[in-house]
């Protein structure tokens, strides 16, 4: 006797529009907020986006922030943060530390002169000090880098808008574009609320989560379609309640499978990917359920050409979408 895991019971009926402007309602507050935030505190970008250079340190003394600060008071080094970086991995004698200088105004990077000079003044705080990374980016080559991340997100954007409006109608891709837009809007909110580094790895994670979250949403848009075609007279509002319901097992299993796998890297996976990884696994979560709160009520509210259309052979017999 075969054994399926099933994370939701094989029939449903889970009335999904039930809160349908309460839900529409909070997403709409989720991206003002975000917005806001982005707008007022702005985002910690990291060295790709500003320019600079970044300095790994590597100690087996506890990092005394203004120690180092101390030190390095008088480098023309132009502005610094120092921050310390913990980890869950780290042996308890592993104290890690980031100094990032800003590229001064007129320069292209930071010289390796006054990187010398500011690992040398370090070293007079802590001798056993070590530098494992060392990381230079110039200002004209950051800002080129954030035309060409906003480019690729529109990009992407756009091409999935005109895939979804050939393989199905349009209807369906303003409601997928607008909710991949809203997954984006709150994931770079909750950066600029927690100051979560943002560089060129949380780029890739912003259109690796567009392709998750379009999957999820073409999933129950498939289905909608051919529950469109089987149940003609049933109120629309029923045959999309009725499409969720029946891929709600395998919404739930691929995100939960996909969740077990990122927090163990969350957890496990160390600083560098932190915060790569926590974008995907926010993305993820938030992307579920604008697939199943967002795409598919704003495809409701704008309505759908019900009507019977030929198929390719020219019958009109049943509801079909003509395939690109």
């Amino acid at each position: 006797m075969a054994f399926r895991l099933r994370l939701a019971p094989e029939h449903t009926n889970i009335n999904f529009f039930a809160y349908q402007r309460v839900t529409l309602a909070i997403s709409a507050v989720m991206m003002v907020v975000a917005l806001t935030l982005w707008a007022v505190m702005g985002l910690n970008f990291g060295i790709d986006f500003q320019g600079g250079t970044t300095i790994r340190t590597e100690s087996n003394q506890p990092v005394d922030v203004a120690a180092y600060r101390a030190a390095m008071a008088g480098l023309e080094q132009g502005d610094a943060a120092i921050t310390e970086v913990f980890d869950p991995t780290f042996a308890a004698d592993q104290f890690v530390a980031q100094v990032r200088i800003a590229a001064q105004d007129g320069s292209e990077a930071v010289t390796p002169e006054t990187i010398l000079a500011v690992e040398a003044a370090l070293q007079t705080v802590d001798p056993s000090i070590t530098f494992p990374s060392v990381e230079s980016v110039g200002p004209k080559v950051s800002g080129e880098l954030i035309l060409s991340a906003i480019l690729a997100v529109i990009g992407a954007s756009g091409a999935i808008l005109v895939y979804i409006w050939l393989r199905f109608e349009w209807q369906y891709a303003v409601g997928a574009v607008a909710a991949l837009v809203h997954d984006i809007i709150i994931t770079i909110g909750v950066f600029a609320l927690f100051q979560i580094k943002f560089d060129l790895a949380i780029v890739a994670a912003l259109l690796t989560i567009l392709g998750y979250s379009i999957n999820d949403t073409v999933v129950i848009f498939d289905r909608l379609r051919e529950n469109l075609i089987k149940y003609k007279t049933m109120p629309l509002r029923e045959v999309m309640n009725l499409s969720a319901n029946e891929t709600l097992s395998r919404t739930l299993m691929t995100t939960g499978t996909t969740l077990v796998a990122l927090i163990a890297m969350l957890i496990f996976g160390g600083d560098v990917i932190r915060g790569f990884v926590f974008a995907i696994t926010f993305g993820i979560v938030i992307g579920t359920y604008s697939s199943v709160y967002v795409a598919k009520n704003l495809v409701l509210m704008i309505g759908l050409d019900r009507t019977d259309k030929p198929k390719k052979n020219g019958t009109p017999d049943e509801y079909a979408n003509i395939d690109a």
